[in-house]
C-alpha cells in the first residue's frame, strides 16, 4: 500500500471531513424534523416574472445571478426560516432599494428576469410594470409617524411613482391598492426606523410590500 494515497478522500474527490460535515448537516435537519417548514408558512414578495411560485420553486437553481444584478438592491435570497424549498431563492428586499424594473439600468427590462438561466423568472407577452403585480403596500398605522405623531410626514407618498398613495383630510398617506403593484418606493422611502423616530414596538418599517393574499394579515390600510 503506498503511504498517504487515498487517505482522508473519498472516490468523487471529496475529503472525508466535507463528507462527514456534509452528513452532519442532513442528520440535523433530520432531527429537528418538525422545527423546520419544508416550504414557506407565507407567501414571498417576488422579483418581476416570479410570480407563479410553483414554477419558481421548481425551476430555480438558487445561483442568485437576478440578486447580484440588481442595480437596486431590491433583491436578497430567503432564509431558512421561510422554507427549506425557499432557501436561497430571491425575496424583495425593499428596506435597502425598490424596483423600478431597471429603467434606468436597462432601458424598462427587467435585468433579474434577463439573466435567469432556468427562465424561473419568467414575463408574459405585455407585461408592464402596472400589470405585473409584485406585492401591495400596507400601512401599520400605530407605527407611521402620519398616524402616530400628527406631524405631516409624507416620504412615502412623494416618493410613490404610480400615485397609489395619496393623503386624506389630515395629511395622512392612503395607499389605493387598485393602484399599486408593490414596487417598495414607498417602503424604501420611509423614515419611521430612524434613530428618534421609531415607534414603541415596532419591527417593520411603517409601510411595507406584502403580498396580496398576507394584506389582511398584516391588518394595514
Amino acid at each position: 500500500m503506498e503511504s498517504g494515497k487515498n487517505v482522508g478522500s473519498t472516490s468523487s474527490g471529496m475529503s472525508r471531513r466535507e463528507f462527514s460535515v456534509g452528513l452532519g448537516g442532513a442528520c440535523a435537519l433530520l432531527a429537528v424534523g418538525g422545527g423546520i417548514r419544508v416550504a414557506p408558512a407565507q407567501a414571498c414578495v417576488r422579483p418581476p416574472g416570479g410570480q407563479d411560485e410553483n414554477r419558481l420553486i421548481s425551476s430555480c437553481i438558487r445561483c442568485e445571478r437576478c440578486i447580484g444584478i440588481c442595480p437596486n438592491g431590491a433583491l436578497a435570497p430567503a432564509h431558512l426560516e421561510d422554507g427549506v424549498l425557499g432557501v436561497r431563492m430571491p425575496v424583495a428586499n425593499f428596506d435597502a432599494g425598490w424596483c423600478d424594473w431597471c429603467a434606468d439600468a436597462n432601458g424598462g427590462v427587467p435585468l433579474c428576469v434577463e439573466t435567469c438561466p432556468t427562465q424561473a423568472l419568467q414575463l408574459a407577452e405585455g407585461a408592464t410594470p402596472e400589470n405585473v403585480i409584485m406585492g401591495k403596500a400596507v400601512i401599520i398605522e400605530d407605527w407611521c409617524l402620519a398616524y402616530s405623531k400628527y406631524n405631516g410626514c409624507r416620504f412615502c407618498y412623494d416618493a410613490c411613482p404610480y400615485e397609489a398613495i395619496t393623503l386624506d383630510e389630515y395629511e395622512r398617506p392612503v395607499v389605493d391598492l387598485d393602484l399599486c403593484n408593490g414596487c417598495g418606493a414607498c417602503q424604501a422611502a420611509c423614515v419611521s426606523m430612524e434613530e428618534g423616530s421609531i415607534a414603541e414596538g415596532a419591527t417593520t418599517r411603517a409601510i411595507v410590500v406584502v403580498p396580496e393574499s398576507s394584506i389582511e394579515e398584516k391588518g394595514g390600510r
